[in-house]
């Protein structure tokens, strides 16, 4: 705290001797679930006059990426300075706590004197969520503007358009988006499907087209709506005053765009226009491109660097332009864990060429059954298909149940990444280069992802946070957890697997379950259904339901059923989804808890996913007899 203070007292030092005229307001203008699928970016099917406007006199960065696939981890990272993986928020919806000297970088511009407006989407995945926000914000509502500052006062405003957002380009039915979304577009400004161009990993069919379409769509309108704000600082004569940000907050909600660790889940448009007054803060002339490599650990120190402000020790990331810009990375780093009811853990490195993707549960796919993405027609019909074997190998690598360990790609020759080059003989060096540097970050970055969440939680106790937990090794051996990770999927160490089942910590032994689910290995599994770990026991009695009917492991499933942390309650309500028709035999409890859970999920969004996963389990087995 002692330190905290001080880096506030600099900050107003720096700044003191700045009149308000001579700090930039800085704007943010963001939409969500969006690749650069803009006019500006080349996009062949974009109507986006508005964003291409703005990218004819703005910086355009061709290399800019989220830090995870998926909304709150994302936005964690954006508001903190720090990457969510390091403070366990990078799983979706978890609320753990955070340090309470980690806030949100607004603070230390609103100690300078910035006001300070956000709207209206927060979601940072926090712990006391509206504590962190009040202190963040001068006001976040859906009414917060530039306008509400007082006369002559800087500003840094946010404003977030959701008009791209996974559920109006593929969840909503069709009629609530032309209802909500393509009502706002005239005729002549609709995508026809028959003319949209497909990427590659899409097959060419009739929903891959109208899906294609309404998301190009949605962009459209996302557009106009940021014209309007641009229009709107030009009316208040701020427009040479203010640095303005356009981006997206991770890539396109569509299938294998969102929750996918490739450049269609990652990589986002970046756009930054800085007016003559601070021309020699950018990096280049109005119009100009850069390939710089940027990631969101970078926009706080970059935001606080361009007002002024000095920013906390905390921070993982540095300024990628300004007056205190640094280095220029040499890598970005990506990370993808539990979505919904979906768990799963994946890290990714990237430089300007090569995409290196490790998978830690290499036996479920990038397109595993959710149930808020399987509301999308066109995801459905990729099930489908897949099942049918009628799909290309560049889009059954997204659809498979299964995928690679490890995963190659030459962005350059390969920008879609459709060939994985892992195993290679040519691209060996790479690989292993690649591979060195993730778990280097993995290590040093002290990735909190490698225990479940129920075991984080013991591990936190009452007080702690996982930030804490991960910093010290003796309460979270990183390094041996990560060994252990590593194992799993390689049919080579299936008795050193076996061997993690039986040592005294649980984070291992979790790990040794995941294994024998990996393998397939129901013998093994079974000694570990007595495991003193409930998520353990839940683990072993999926691997085993997976394979064969077993009653001793439908017990431990439905006994954690009524486990009294929903977290543990989600992990068997997913093992018994998977089980498929062995789970039939509870489906009396399963229909018990997921009422409840729908009592519940109001009060605790992890009981959403509790319900999503037994509402999927139930639907195998016809209505309902309850």
């Amino acid at each position: 705290m002692r330190y905290h203070l001080l880096v506030l007292l600099f900050g107003l030092a720096m700044t003191a001797s700045m009149s308000a005229a001579e700090r930039p307001n800085i704007l943010w203008l963001t939409c969500e679930d969006m690749s650069p699928h803009l006019g500006c970016y080349g996009d062949v099917d974009a109507r986006t006059p508005n964003i291409d406007a703005l990218a004819a006199r703005s910086i355009r960065f061709t290399h800019s990426f989220a830090t995870a696939p998926v909304c709150s981890p994302a936005r964690s990272c954006l508001i903190t300075g720090m990457y969510a993986t390091s403070l366990g928020t990078q799983r979706l919806r978890s609320a753990f706590p955070v340090p309470a000297d980690v806030r949100g970088f607004p603070t230390y511009l609103r100690s300078a004197g910035y006001y300070c407006t956000n709207n209206v989407k927060t979601d940072y995945n926090l712990r006391d969520e509206a504590s962190f926000i009040a202190d963040a914000w001068d006001e976040s509502s859906a009414k917060a503007h530039w306008r509400g500052r007082t006369s002559g006062q800087p500003f840094f405003a946010v404003f977030n358009s959701m008009t791209t957002h996974q559920s109006r380009t593929s969840v909503w039915p069709n009629e609530q988006f032309e209802r909500e979304v393509a009502a706002r577009l005239k005729p002549s400004e609709r995508h026809d499907p028959a003319r949209v161009t497909l990427p590659p990993y899409y097959p060419d069919t009739d929903l891959a087209r109208r899906a294609w379409a309404r998301y190009h769509d949605c962009i459209s309108v996302m557009d106009q709506e940021i014209g309007a704000l641009l229009a709107q600082l030009e009316a208040d004569g701020l427009a040479d005053d203010t640095i303005v940000f356009f981006y997206s907050d991770h890539g396109m909600g569509m299938p294998r765009g969102k929750r996918v660790l490739h450049d269609s889940g990652l990589r986002v448009p970046l756009l930054v226009y800085v007016p003559e007054r601070w021309r020699a803060w950018a990096p280049g002339a109005a119009g100009s491109t850069s390939n710089r490599l940027v990631s969101f650990v970078d926009f706080a120190p970059t935001v606080l660097g361009l007002a002024g402000v000095t920013p906390p020790e905390y921070l993982q990331g540095s300024a990628f332009m300004g007056p205190t810009a640094g280095v220029p990375r040499t890598h970005v780093f990506g990370a993808r864990d539990r979505v919904d009811e979906v768990f799963d853990l994946a890290r990714s490195v990237r430089d300007e060429r090569w995409l290196y993707i490790r998978t830690f549960m290499p036996h479920q796919g990038w397109m595993p059954a959710e149930r808020y993405s399987d509301a999308s027609a066109f995801r459905r019909e990729l099930r489908y298909r897949a099942e049918q074997g009628t799909l290309s190998p560049a889009v059954m690598a997204y659809a498979a149940p299964a995928r690679a360990r490890e995963e190659l790609y030459d962005t350059q020759a390969d920008p879609h990444q459709l060939v994985n080059r892992a195993n290679d003989p040519a691209a060996q060096e790479v690989l292993a280069n690649l591979r060195t540097t993730l778990y280097e970050w993995l290590l040093a970055s002290h990735d909190a992802g490698f225990v479940n969440e129920p075991d984080m939680r013991r591990r936190m106790g009452p007080d702690g946070t996982p930030l804490q937990v991960a910093r010290d090794p003796q309460r979270y051996p990183l390094a041996r957890l990560l060994a252990a990770a590593d194992l799993v999927g390689d049919a080579a160490h299936a008795d050193d697997l076996a061997a993690l089942c039986r040592t005294d910590d649980p984070g291992l032994r979790y790990w040794g379950a995941v294994g024998l689910n990996a393998l397939g290995d129901t013998h093994t599994a079974e000694f570990v259904l007595h495991d003193a770990d409930v998520v353990v026991r839940i683990e072993a009695a999926a691997a085993i339901l997976r394979q064969r009917d077993h009653a001793g492991a439908r017990t431990v499933l439905i006994s954690a059923l009524d486990d009294q942390q929903s977290d543990v309650v989600l992990h068997a309500a997913r093992a018994l989804e998977l089980a498929g028709a062995n789970a039939a035999p509870a489906r009396l409890e399963m229909h018990r808890v997921m009422e409840q859970a729908r009592a519940r999920e109001a009060h605790d969004t992890m009981y959403l996913f509790i319900r999503f996963s037994l509402d999927a389990a139930l639907e195998q087995f016809g209505p309902s007899p309850y």
